[in-house]
């Protein structure tokens, strides 16, 4: 048998594909019915028995290991931008994703209290003052729960909490409770965060045998703070809590990372300004309340969704993006209590909830995860 040159090899490529295309565009078309059909009867698009079966029998037409691997993964991405095309059609017949937001032209802040976790001078305060003005009604709890429990309820209109730093990464806990309370991200605000070390009055920093502050700021300040190693760190709930600690215990030995400002109001001495080894260090804090609703201007989506802990899941479910030309800003993933080895993940995109493709993609979304849950637009 002649041996084909490159040339005649492209050659028959070509047409091959050209016959692929052809192929294709007939296999859409069909899709196309099948969402029709949908629509009319209010069947949901994702079909996970269907698509096994059909994957079982695409893969069984061919031998060897590699062939099998390589058709399971092209049969699934063509059913996955056939998902893609039925949501397009049913949102064009009016079938869109969440629709329990409503849109306003601002977002209430004359006239409402607000709550923060922490006591006066934490950064928590800090924020809630910089969003809503030196003015405002605030007023602080013990936790960040409490915060969430003040919110749910309508004690507070709205709650100031810490989701993410630029040294420190994710605050978690606050991930968790955004899935236990129905409270919903309206707003957004980012609060430079500079620690320094404080003591009493008549201390010294070589005095200082023990250092107390929140999690977070330790680690945003341990290049600083281990280069003592005769210090003794510990955690407390908040950073101003430690400044708070440090005068009431009056021990010279006692130091306390936190703001300048908590310095001024607990009476402490600045022993070392700037601890922090990233310079440009910055919280991001969320503002909750218990409304759904949204400004018509907002332009980043927070959602969650649950996959078990399977080989392609979690890119299945980010395709709903990618086919419907969304920017993925932040993705966060936490374990599921009870469900060892899956997850919940946290995603922010850019868009709004009035957006066509935001549309399509919380619908691909939530038929494709489990417990698909928008938690804001700002």
């Amino acid at each position: 048998m002649k041996k084909l040159d490159l040339l005649e090899i492209r050659t028959q490529l070509d047409g091959i594909d050209r016959e692929i295309v052809e192929l294709f565009e007939k296999r859409m078309r069909l899709s196309g019915e099948v969402a029709e059909f949908k629509i009319e009867t209010g069947k949901p698009v994702y079909d996970k028995e269907r698509e096994m079966q059909k994957i079982d029998s695409v893969t069984g037409m061919v031998d060897g290991g590699f062939m099998k691997q390589a058709v399971s993964d092209l049969f699934t991405q063509m059913m996955t931008i056939s998902r893609h095309y039925q949501y397009k059609l049913m949102a064009e017949h009016g079938l869109k994703g969440e629709e329990n937001f409503q849109p306003v032209k601002t977002i209430p802040s004359e006239d409402v209290r607000v709550v923060y976790q922490g006591v006066e001078g934490a950064y928590s305060h800090a924020a809630a003052l910089q969003y809503f003005g030196c003015d405002a009604s605030v007023y602080h709890v013990e936790t960040f729960e409490d915060a969430m429990k003040e919110v749910e309820s309508g004690r507070a209109d709205y709650a100031v909490l810490p989701i993410e730093n630029s040294s420190a990464g994710a605050v978690i806990d606050n991930y968790d409770l955004l899935m236990k309370y129905s409270n919903y991200i309206v707003a957004e605000t980012f609060l430079t965060v500079n620690h320094a070390l404080l003591g009493l009055q008549d201390s010294r920093q070589e005095d200082i045998r023990t250092v107390f502050s929140h999690p977070q700021a330790l680690m945003q300040c341990s290049e600083f703070l281990n280069t003592n190693r005769d210090w003794k760190q510990i955690s407390v709930e908040n950073t101003a809590v430690a400044a708070k600690k440090v005068i009431e215990e009056g021990d010279p030995s006692q130091a306390a990372v936190a703001s300048e400002i908590a310095a001024r109001l607990y009476g402490l001495k600045i022993l070392e300004s700037s601890i922090n080894h990233n310079k440009l260090n910055t919280t991001r804090f969320i503002i909750l309340s218990n409304q759904r609703i949204y400004r018509e201007d907002a332009q980043k989506v927070s959602i969650s969704f649950e996959l078990p802990h399977k080989s392609g899941t979690l890119y299945n479910i980010l395709s709903n993006m990618i086919y419907n030309g969304i920017s993925m800003i932040m993705i966060e993933s936490r374990p599921i209590p009870g469900r060892n080895w899956e997850y919940r993940f946290f995603v922010d995109m850019e868009g709004n909830l009035s957006d066509p493709p935001i549309q399509n993609a919380l619908k691909g979304i939530s038929e494709e995860g489990r417990n698909m849950k928008v938690l804001g637009n700002y």
